[in-house]
């Protein structure tokens, strides 16, 4: 057979092609021509025509017929033979296929070779294409090489990748490796990506390869995709290494200046590596800010959205004002799937940046005008909160908001806030009085009208009618106007189809009615809704660029389970009697358990009789219950049973339970008209010190056979000298009418040193249990 084509004449014959049916041919022919030869076992120009099929691999040609003449090559005793095989294996090959299998003794041979520079090949493929069995069947030899003296094998090769990077860039061309004007950039590319590797937290390498990586920044050409590559390579390097601050800012640079190209792919991934960077270089990327925004205006999706998250990202105390209004014009002009995230992003950044209240009023209502029913649900508490805090802005606030609902009442979060606020301040609406700007003068039956047709409109949700309604109830107890019309409505929506709707309607005709007296202090103005951290209350720090946030939470109860150790001390109202409790196993997955964990304890609501059961040490079980926490969503949730209010009627004389240090604890009972079996306990705490009681904790426990509910109390906080009472309701289930016992736990604060107390309650009236 004649000799074949060397490597370099098939380059430069592909490369002349002028079309892609041309070039196939050329291909398809050599790719003959070297089957036959492999047929032959022609072993002289095996090595050359393993390189060629490795060219046209990479030009994405089938080349999966030369994958047992690699394995031929690396057995080979020539060093040339074991480098093109090699190389050959890593292309051709991956742990996925059989074949690898019959590299294992040829890579174990060379990797116990003398010549170095066979054991480089081995430890390269090993490390590319080895499956875990190669890895286990060749540990061993690895770990020997691990701990040669030759440095060849043991150290990493920054000096010499550095100095092979140089020679690319400062060669000059070579028609054999140039393209588009770029000498090899797929070996640049490799070296980059593995120099980047190699600096990864390591000081001495990134200092090494610094000055190539700015000459490669620097002098590598932009007009062409194959130099945007190589800058993009050479970006992700010094970010990824501890490169100099000069470097990454000439680095982000590069990046903006990829902003500006006009291919949207580079646009893309210029936008998303400077989203990974602005935490760490915030002050170069905000060089870029102006040409950040102006991608919001892009047409394609991916680069607009990439282009939104860069931007709330880049917002901080310094440019707050000048970066809402590029986003809230975003926010008007965008398509619907980006409202609701924009939206969030406005929200979350006015409540870290705002530079005054009136500003963070305006910006949060300018986006719910503008967002609609795109706002996500959680932003209407956040600004009822932000409202309420906001004393001196309450005037101001209810005007504003009242004459945008006047406008359009389609925007329903809008509606709902605005509803609340005129329910809340609506005294202050009428006043006509406004600091802030020129103040609208309202009448009240103006206020009840606008309320009106919120409810009677057809694009009100269920959610709006009800904050609605709350509203005009509200506004009993503010307007000096005829309380009728508002009876008249909440008549009219007692037999609402929409049953939370009739129930609140049935609720608050309830409070004009038996409990009227009540109807001023139940719908008074709603204190101040602090957000607190564990620590108590923070102020929001500046972030991008300033300093670290603090993640604030709304404040909760402070008399709620803390810890698995509050736990703990519940179970000491067990100890020092003669009681001693058992403590079944309870399922965790047991649903809606009353009483939470703590009485998941204890083996939840078991009213059997315990008599029948053996138990510890012969004595009684207890039933355990700490206060509940859980929303209720009614007004009068927990007083449905009118005896609530009705002490001296039901006949059953009321008990001091706990006299001590100041505080009395005084239980009233009543029996419920629903059950005759449950007992409603009211306690009134009382606190005849001269300090406040802060911190006020009670908990309960009683016998296993009772089921016992503590609702949630009316405050934390008992007031020195008498000036007012802590009240909470316990409810007791009694169903085999057994003399009812209680153990009781008492914690609370005064004059900051904690007192915790526990007493037993035996003196409870036969009328209570009978």
């Amino acid at each position: 057979m004649p000799a074949p084509i060397r490597l370099r004449e098939l380059i430069r014959t592909i490369r002349t092609a002028r079309t892609q049916a041309e070039e196939r041919e050329m291909i398809q022919k050599e790719c003959a021509s070297i089957r036959s030869s492999f047929r032959e076992e022609d072993n002289t120009y095996r090595c050359r025509n393993v390189a060629k099929l490795l060219y046209m691999h990479m030009l994405g040609y089938p080349a999966h017929f030369g994958q047992l003449e690699c394995l031929k090559l690396i057995a080979s005793q020539k060093f040339t033979d074991k480098r093109i095989g090699y190389l050959g294996a890593m292309l051709l090959l991956d742990e996925r296929q059989d074949v690898h299998l019959l590299m294992t003794n040829c890579i174990k041979n060379d990797l116990n070779h003398s010549t170095q520079y066979v054991q480089g090949l081995a430890l390269c493929t090993l490390g590319c294409m080895g499956s875990s069995e190669m890895c286990r069947d060749l540990a061993g030899e690895v770990e020997k090489l691990l701990k040669t003296s030759n440095s060849y094998l043991r150290k990493k090769l920054v000096p010499q990748l550095v100095r092979i990077l140089k020679n690319l860039i400062m060669s000059g061309y070579s028609p054999e490796h140039d393209v588009s004007g770029i000498s090899d950039p797929f070996l640049q590319v490799r070296i980059l990506r593995l120099l980047r590797m190699l600096g990864r937290s390591d000081d001495d390498s990134s200092d090494a390869m610094n000055d190539i990586l700015a000459q490669v920044a620097t002098n590598t050409e932009t007009s062409k995709n194959v130099g945007n590559a190589i800058l993009y390579e050479t970006v992700l390097t010094i970010m990824d290494i501890k490169s100099e601050s000069g470097l990454r800012v000439l680095a982000i640079n590069i990046l903006g200046r990829f902003l500006l190209n006009n291919d949207k792919n580079i646009r893309y991934v210029a936008l998303t590596s400077l989203l990974r960077t602005v935490q760490t270089d915030h002050n170069a990327v905000q060089r870029h800010r102006s040409t950040i925004v102006d991608c919001l205006k892009d047409l394609d999706v991916s680069i607009k959205r990439r282009a939104m998250e860069l931007s709330f990202a880049l917002v901080n105390g310094n440019n707050i004002r000048g970066m809402m209004k590029e986003l809230l014009y975003f926010l008007d002009l965008c398509d619907p799937e980006f409202k609701a995230d924009c939206a969030s992003g406005i929200f979350l950044a006015a409540e870290k940046y705002a530079p005054s209240k009136r500003w963070h009023i305006d910006t949060i209502m300018k986006v719910l005008t503008t967002a609609g029913s795109y706002v996500r649900d959680d932003a209407v508490p956040n600004l009822i909160q932000l409202i309420t805090n906001s004393v001196e802005m309450h005037v101001y606030t209810v005007q504003k908001l009242y004459k945008a609902v006047l406008e359009d009442i389609s925007q329903q979060p809008l509606v709902q806030v605005g509803a609340w606020c005129m329910g809340e301040y609506g005294d202050l609406l009428v006043s006509g009085q406004c600091e802030e700007e020129e103040p609208i003068q309202v009448t009240e039956d103006e206020v009840m009208d606008v309320l009106e047709t919120v409810l009677q409109s057809n694009m009100s949700t269920s959610v709006t009618r009800g904050y609605t309604l709350t509203a005009i109830m509200k506004l009993s107890t503010r307007f000096t106007i005829n309380v009728n019309r508002i009876k008249k409505i909440m008549s009219v929506y007692g037999s609402n189809i929409d049953v939370e709707l009739q129930q609140r309607a049935v609720e608050y005709n309830a409070l004009f009615k038996k409990f009227d007296h009540m109807r001023s202090a139940l719908l008074e103005r709603m204190p101040i809704m602090e957000k607190m951290t564990t620590n108590g209350p923070t102020e929001i720090a500046q972030t991008n660029g300033e300093a670290e946030p603090t993640i604030m939470e709304p404040k909760l109860a402070p008399i709620a389970p803390r810890s698995t150790s509050q736990a703990n001390d519940l179970l000491d109202l067990l100890g020092g009697s003669d009681v001693t409790p058992v403590i079944p196993t309870v399922p965790p997955s047991k649903p809606n358990s009353v009483g939470g964990e703590l009485l998941d304890l204890l083996g939840g609501l078991d009213l059997s009789d315990p008599m029948q059961k053996p138990f510890s040490g012969g004595t009684m079980p207890l039933s355990v219950q700490a206060p509940q926490f859980s929303q209720t969503p009614f007004l009068l949730d927990g007083l449905a049973s009118q005896t609530v209010f009705n002490d001296l009627a039901a006949g059953i004389p009321p008990i001091t339970a706990y006299n001590k240090g100041g505080l009395k604890i005084e239980f009233n009972f009543e029996r419920s008209n629903t059950n005759p079996n449950v007992t409603v306990v009211t306690i009134n705490a009382t606190n005849s010190t001269e300090g406040d009681m802060t911190d006020f904790i009670f908990q309960a426990a009683v016998p296993k056979t009772f089921q016992l509910q503590l609702l949630s109390p009316s405050n934390n906080i008992i007031p020195a000298r008498n000036a007012g009472a802590v009240t909470q309701v316990i409810k007791v289930l009694n169903p085999q009418k057994q003399q009812l016992r209680m153990r009781i736990k008492i914690t609370y604060d005064l004059n900051g040193s904690p007192v915790q107390d526990l007493a037993e309650v035996n003196n409870f009236p036969p009328q209570s249990w009978q």
